[in-house]
């Protein structure tokens, strides 16, 4: 499973973007967008996210 971006809480801060460790995440009219092939699900965006906009699913 790749990280999943809530449009809702996204403000296009692009700090996940900086710390994606596989450059997997891009933006896309204001909101980030994860590349299902590129993602690895470390989390590391996660962490990152001011409003907790990205999960990983279970």
């Amino acid at each position: 499973m790749a990280a999943v971006v809530d449009k809702e809480n996204c403000v296009a801060c692009e700090m996940c973007i900086d710390v994606c460790p596989t450059n997997a995440i891009s933006m896309i009219d204001d909101v980030a967008v994860v590349n299902e092939d590129e993602c690895t699900d470390c989390g590391t965006c996660v962490e990152e996210c001011p409003n907790e906009a990205i999960s990983i699913p279970a």
